[in-house]
């Protein structure tokens, strides 16, 4: 659905679920809600499921394409699809497009995920599958599903918010432990720098916490981070299914 100008309803589909000053009429329309949350998981679920294993990428809408964030984002969509790996974004503009923009070029996978908001919708022209959501929560339940590592380029509050998600659910071992590599030493740098000095010697996270994060400026680099976890992750679930034959043999020999 493309929506623009005086089409764009008010309020968007999250708005309208979590504001709790509408009228009562909540008790009526609030089960039904749980339908279409429940259709868009299920689309979700159909569209990606024969994705191989994919990376996401974030970073601001508003990088125009004549910076250096924008090319470096193109670049790194080229390498990832050149290590064969689909590319996923928020399938809007700015950093999205870019990495969109070079997984086309690669000859890769180019995914758009969207989400409705109080202006202009619509994926950009380098999505190759895509789908636009209402609800930010099942969106975000798709990046983190079908990735095998986020990678995060200079962004605002949007970038921050899958961020110290993505961080708090490898954290607390809600997923499985991916990478999430920082692109920009310039613009990154000063927020690990306080996560040290104040949430570290507070003793708000440890040591190993400030581990889950990469940084860097080359795309060969995230690429090969990307890689070596993926390949770690394969080896460790290839030693589990032999645990687990094992475990069977012996109870079958029992």
């Amino acid at each position: 659905m493309t929506l623009r100008g005086k089409a764009i309803p008010p309020t968007t589909t999250d708005q309208r679920l979590l504001d709790s000053r509408e009228p009562s009429d909540w008790v009526h329309t609030d089960p039904w809600r749980v339908l279409r949350i429940q259709a868009e998981f299920v689309e979700g679920f159909g569209l990606l499921a024969d994705v191989p294993p994919a990376v996401s990428i974030f970073g601001s809408a508003r990088t125009k394409p004549d910076t250096e964030e924008y090319a470096l984002a193109e670049r790194i969509g080229v390498a990832l699809a050149g290590a064969g790996y689909p590319v996923i974004t928020g399938g809007g503009p700015g950093i999205m497009e870019a990495a969109n923009r070079g997984a086309v070029s690669a000859g890769g996978v180019s995914i758009g995920l969207g989400i409705e908001l109080p202006f202009e919708q619509s994926l950009n022209d380098y999505v190759d599958i895509g789908i636009e959501f209402r609800y930010f929560f099942v969106r975000k339940t798709m990046f983190v599903k079908y990735s095998q590592a986020f990678v995060v380029l200079p962004g605002g509050f949007g970038t921050l918010d899958e961020l110290f998600e993505a961080i708090t659910l490898v954290q607390t071992r809600k997923i499985t432990r991916f990478p999430i590599v920082l692109v920009g030493t310039v613009f990154w740098s000063g927020l690990l720098d306080w996560m040290k000095d104040q949430m570290l010697t507070a003793g708000n996270i440890s040591h190993e916490d400030l581990g889950l994060v990469h940084l860097t400026d080359d795309p060969a680099e995230v690429v090969d981070i990307v890689k070596r976890s993926h390949q770690s992750q394969e080896r460790l679930l290839e030693e589990r299914a032999a645990q687990d034959e094992l475990a069977r043999e012996g109870g079958n020999g029992s």
